[in-house]
């Protein structure tokens, strides 16, 4: 059914069907499915998947999809499955998490079948069982020992992430996924940053797939996203439980993601002096470090307001210049701060090309990246800088930076630039004749 939707077939077949086989059509999951709803045929690493892991935010639809998928296989459809699948294996952070949700939830397993092919659920014996013979089994990740013994063909894991014992259920239930040719499990999941996670994500014979919450919209009340997005996106609870991203910090960082959320802030007091900090890329190659280019302010008080991040991934410098020059009048700037230890003069001649009204200081790097952050770090630990919103790759540089620099010796351009921003504001003598701003 699927094929011939995408042969463009299917209004040919459509026209052929009684008004009982229309309306079958119309249910169907093949046709209803997203891309990322169904079922790849490769993991990562080019062979067959042993797991399909969906990250996806609230509301992405990734109950539905294990419900599906489980249908699919006990039934034994032809577009998912060779066979009907005989042992199943059902597993939640909690039983009544998978009785709840998995089974009797409004996008469970009972939820997606017609009445003739619905199976039986007996919560006494914590078990489905299909008209033709297939059985899955409840379980909860709360008792990881329910799984020694017990044998399967496929299983579903519902919101691994959450799992209190998640190594010990996800280790017990890999010796029990012994039978039939290609024993194989789902988990629905929205993501937080713990090792059993990482470790799925990064096996070849995962098939990952991600989904946001936008992907369901459809499905969603309006005023849900509406709300939620307007209140939650780019922090790091909006990322991960919209976006459905792992949001990662280090324990030797210099910032942690609980001190960012503190300091956010939505809106800004009249400002006594605004810069606009630039760290360029050391050459114009299309594989360069980004262009880091960050605007902030400081008010009366002393409170630092990071405004703007606008930081460029391998821009030319007559890219990076318009883009900070355009910062620069957009904040109503007093200055350009740029590091000149990559380019020296160059910074300053590409931006007076551009527009030599713009104040241009020079500054140069006389100590490594992580002894320059500190003390701005410190100015975030005394509560003393706000971020205007969100900056989900700034930030991301921020918790991932430590005191070996970004994981695979990545360059920190954004961060240097915030660096170089608040060091100008809050940790070196203010020129002379400041001038009160509103934002």
């Amino acid at each position: 059914m699927r094929k011939l939707f995408e042969l463009g077939q299917l209004p040919r077949l459509l026209k052929s069907l009684n008004a009982e086989e229309l309306d079958n059509v119309i249910a169907s999951w093949e046709l209803q499915a997203r891309d990322d709803q169904w079922p790849p045929l490769l993991g990562q690493g080019g062979e067959p998947w042993t797991v399909w892991l969906i990250m996806g935010g609230r509301g992405a639809g990734k109950t539905r999809t294990g419900a599906e998928w489980i249908k699919a296989v006990a039934l034994g459809e032809p577009s998912l499955a060779i066979e009907p699948v005989g042992r199943i294996a059902l597993i939640g952070e909690t039983a009544a998490d998978v009785r709840d949700v998995m089974i009797e939830g409004v996008s469970g397993i009972l939820s997606v079948h017609r009445g003739d092919e619905r199976p039986v659920w007996e919560p006494s014996r914590r078990r489905l069982e299909w008209p033709n013979g297939a059985v899955a089994y409840a379980f909860s990740a709360d008792d990881p020992e329910s799984l020694r013994g017990p044998q399967f063909e496929f299983a579903w894991l519902d919101e691994l992430a959450k799992w209190r014992y998640g190594q010990e259920t996800f280790d017990m239930l890999q010796f029990g996924l012994r039978l039939g040719h290609h024993p194989r499990q789902l988990v629905t999941t929205t993501p937080r940053p713990q090792p059993l996670l990482r470790r799925l994500v990064n096996d070849p014979k995962t098939a990952l797939t991600r989904v946001s919450t936008h992907a369901n919209a459809k499905n969603l009340a309006p005023i849900f996203l509406d709300r939620i997005v307007a209140r939650y996106a780019g922090t790091r609870l909006g990322r991960q439980e919209i976006d459905g991203d792992i949001v990662e910090e280090r324990s030797d960082g210099l910032w942690s993601r609980d001190l960012l959320e503190a300091c956010r802030v939505e809106k800004v007091p009249p400002l006594r002096r605004v810069v606009v900090a630039i760290d360029p890329p050391a050459s114009s190659h299309r594989r360069a470090d980004s262009c880091g280019i960050v605007a902030a302010g400081v008010d009366a008080d002393g409170f630092i307001f990071v405004l703007e991040d606008a930081s460029l991934s391998a821009a030319r410098p007559g890219a990076w210049s318009r883009a900070a020059l355009a910062l620069y009048h957009r904040h109503e700037a007093d200055e350009l701060i740029a590091e000149v230890n990559q380019g020296g003069e160059m910074v300053a001649a590409v931006i007076a090309e551009a527009d030599d009204s713009a104040p241009v200081r020079q500054v140069r790097a006389t100590r490594g990246k992580y002894l320059r952050a500190a003390p701005v770090a410190q100015l975030y630990e005394q509560d003393r800088v706000r971020h205007v919103g969100a900056f989900p790759k700034l930030e991301d540089e921020m918790c991932a930076f430590g005191p070996d620099g970004l994981p695979g010796r990545a360059s920190p351009d954004r961060l240097d630039a915030l660096v170089w921003a608040i060091s100008a504001l809050a940790l070196t003598p203010e020129p002379a004749r400041p001038r009160m701003r509103k934002i």
